[in-house]
């Protein structure tokens, strides 16, 4: 049964005669897609939610998960990728990887992700390569899970709270970011070789390294967030192919960043200045593009989340605004002009996921 007729079924139940009525997408927005949003609440308020958006009948659905599995998602959820026909989404505080079928949004499995001692890794991101899916758990873990028996198989050690994951020439890459262990951070990428799932690298980078993601030529980038006080952030670039840092660009302090077709999207937020900028880079010339993506007057409070359409080149931006009320979702054509804004589409929204 699809997701459409699903939703149909439950709102003529006497028993789901409150949910809403749907809210309708901006019209002539251009898009024919479905997307998911995820949000991940406040810390400790256990409100993650998922939300979907449909443009082929302009509805949204906030907190879908709920509404179809009579659950929530949990608390803080971090991350949520594609692969094959399932959302895993990576619930950090509650300690939960959460899979779901992408057509109904119905929970195939929740795997826990404790340790012996039944005490929470605390996830944080995933990655995947072949038939494994790989979780890097603040607790200074990686836990390999199946994806067709959805069990964890095996669990290797890499640094102290991995914050970033990532596969590129065939190995795995962890970042150690030491966060929770202020001010004593980590400045260590882990590589892991996959064949033997062991660690048989570690490579040095800026204080604090966070969030992992590779070009088409196998390099892989990193942020590396500084310690927020005399330390400042910055992007670095790591050879795969030697497992050596090799550039860091020190005038771009990027907060976050995702790249598609060797065009990096970067963006820094300064909570001193409360300013920020968004940019283009191009990672074969290793230069940036554009000084200033926003070709207009369009303003956003607190950038948060950025992706990019696989095949139309649009890039989505979320602003979680003041962190404490739902936040927004504004999607820019590759020129940097805004085509459309969702408003309130989350509680810190973090992933936008566009469905195939």
């Amino acid at each position: 049964m699809i997701f459409l007729s699903l939703i149909t079924f439950f709102w003529s139940c006497n028993d789901m005669k409150d949910q809403p009525t749907p809210t309708l997408l901006p019209a002539n927005t251009g898009e024919t897609c479905k997307m998911y949003v995820l949000s991940e609440g406040l810390f400790n308020m256990n409100n993650s939610t998922l939300s979907i958006l449909n443009f082929g009948n302009r509805s949204i659905e906030y907190d879908i998960f709920t509404f179809v599995n009579g659950r929530g998602l949990g608390d803080t959820a971090n991350d949520m990728k594609l692969y094959g026909s399932k959302l895993w989404i990576v619930v950090n505080v509650s300690s939960q990887l959460e899979v779901v079928d992408v057509k109904t949004g119905y929970s195939i499995r929740r795997i826990p992700v404790f340790d012996n001692n039944s005490k929470a890794r605390q996830p944080r991101f995933i990655s995947f390569h072949g038939s494994k899916a790989y979780l890097c758990s603040f607790d200074g873990t990686v836990s390999r899970i199946d994806t067709a028996t959805l069990e964890i198989e095996a669990v290797t050690n890499c640094g102290r709270n991995p914050d970033g994951i990532a596969v590129s020439n065939g190995k795995l890459y962890v970042s150690n970011s030491g966060g929770l262990d202020i001010p004593n951070y980590d400045r260590t990428i882990s590589v892991i070789d996959l064949n033997t799932f062991t660690e048989i690298k570690k490579i040095t980078v800026g204080i604090n390294p966070s969030k992992l993601e590779s070009d088409n030529e196998g390099d892989l980038y990193v942020v590396s967030r500084g310690n927020n006080a005399n330390i400042k952030a910055c992007w670095q670039r790591i050879d795969c192919k030697m497992d050596e840092l090799v550039q860091t660009f020190d005038k771009l302090p990027v907060v976050n960043f995702t790249i598609q077709n060797d065009t990096a999207y970067l963006y820094n937020y300064d909570f001193s200045t409360n300013s920020y900028w968004i940019k283009t880079f191009n990672c074969k010339t290793e230069q940036v593009i554009t000084e200033n993506f926003i070709s207009e007057n369009t303003v956003l409070e607190h950038p948060f989340g950025i992706s990019v359409h696989p095949t139309n080149g649009n890039v989505y931006l979320t602003d979680a605004r003041s962190y404490t009320v739902k936040g927004d979702l504004l999607c820019f054509n590759k020129n940097g002009k805004l085509q459309y804004k969702v408003e309130s589409v989350g509680l810190n929204p973090n992933t936008v996921l566009i469905l195939p």
